[in-house]
Formats: structure tokens, sequence, C-alpha cells
């Protein structure tokens, strides 16, 4: 038969072990799920470069925590005045939010996307961006990843390094990141590999 002491010493332990338990669940509470993104800025051309680009970027980073969102990369189409900025976040709330407290420059478009394995990039090459819009429903990322590997058994006859891809089902978009001497050395490869060519593609300077 246990004695009083150690009965009593048996509920505090437990009594202790249920506060520290809650208290750890309050310091530490459950995070939201979080998805990959891509949001489009429509800027005016030729009037976006890239450093206000990078300015803005790390006005971003400076509020992105408040909002669950990590901006992880962007690229700069400094002649055709758009910006492509990649994130994760909970949803497309959380990064508008980011934006407008920022520095108030809103996108135009946000894809949820899935990405491939990236790529190690060449420091010594340009990146060029090349998006296809094949309509709604009308991809899925199993068939852009079969794509995508028939560009990698290709690149080297035309000098072009494929660093990755991301994937909007819903709307049909594909979005692939590349470098290359020229932007006709990536449309050449896409022609010789599968056929599927681009909407356009645009020189685009990258940072993060």
């Amino acid at each position: 038969m246990r004695s009083p002491i150690s009965l009593l010493m048996l509920i505090t332990l437990f009594l202790l072990s249920c506060h520290l338990r809650t208290q750890a669940q309050n310091t530490n509470p459950a995070q939201p799920p979080t998805h990959l993104y891509i949001d489009v800025h429509y800027l005016e051309p030729g009037k976006v470069t890239y450093a206000a680009v990078a300015d803005a970027h790390r006005k971003d980073l400076a509020v992105e925590d408040k909002y669950g969102v990590k901006f992880v990369k962007f690229w700069v189409d400094e002649a055709g005045g758009k910006v492509y900025c990649l994130s994760s976040a909970p949803d497309t709330d959380a990064i508008k939010k980011t934006h407008a407290e920022a520095h108030g420059l809103m996108p135009g478009s946000i894809y949820l996307v899935t990405d491939g394995a990236e790529a190690v990039a060449d420091p010594g090459k340009d990146f060029y961006l090349d998006v296809h819009k094949v309509g709604p429903g009308k991809v899925t990322a199993g068939a852009a990843a079969e794509a995508h590997k028939k560009d990698l058994a290709t690149q080297k006859k035309y000098g072009v390094n494929f660093v990755n891809y991301w994937v909007n089902e819903q709307d049909g978009v594909i979005l692939c990141l590349s470098q290359a001497a020229d932007s006709t050395d990536v449309l050449k490869t896409h022609k010789e590999a599968h056929g599927l060519m681009p909407e356009y593609i645009i020189k685009v300077k990258q940072g993060n």
C-alpha cells in the first residue's frame, strides 16, 4: 500500500506535467499550412529597375513574418515592366497584406504553384523566364514534370540550363526558369524536346 506522501508526490508530478504541456501548447501554437505561390506585378514597361524591386523586396522581408509569408526569390523584367515573386504563404490574402503594408505595390495575378527539383544556377549566364498558357485544367504537375525531363535531356545541345519550373493546374500556366546565351536557344530546346512552345519568353534578373 502506497504511503500518503508517495501519493501526494505522484499527484503533484502529474499536475506539473499537465501545466508544462499546456504552457508548451500556448507558446507553440499550430502553424497554418503553407503553399507555394508566384505573384506577378504588371508595371510600366521600361520604368522598372532591378534596384527598385530589390528595395521593395527588402521591405517585404521586413513585414513577411507578421502574415506568415516567406518570400523566396524574385525576377525582374526591366524591359517589359513585369515582376515575379516566389513565396510560400498560408493563402493569397497573406501575400496581398504583406505587399500592401511593405510598399503598396499590388500584384495583378497570383498563381498557386507546385515546383520541380531546382538545378544549380550558373553565375555566368543570363536568366530567362518562359511562360506557357495552355488553358484551365489542361495541364497536370505530372505532365509538366515529363516535359521538363525531356528539356533536361536536350538542353546541353543548345547550351541551356533549365533551373526550375512551376505549374498552376487550375489556370493551366507553366513558368520555366532557364539560363542561356540567348532566348532562341531556350525555344530550340523546347521545340526539339517536346514541341510545347511558350506564349512568351523574357530576359530577367534574379534576386533573393
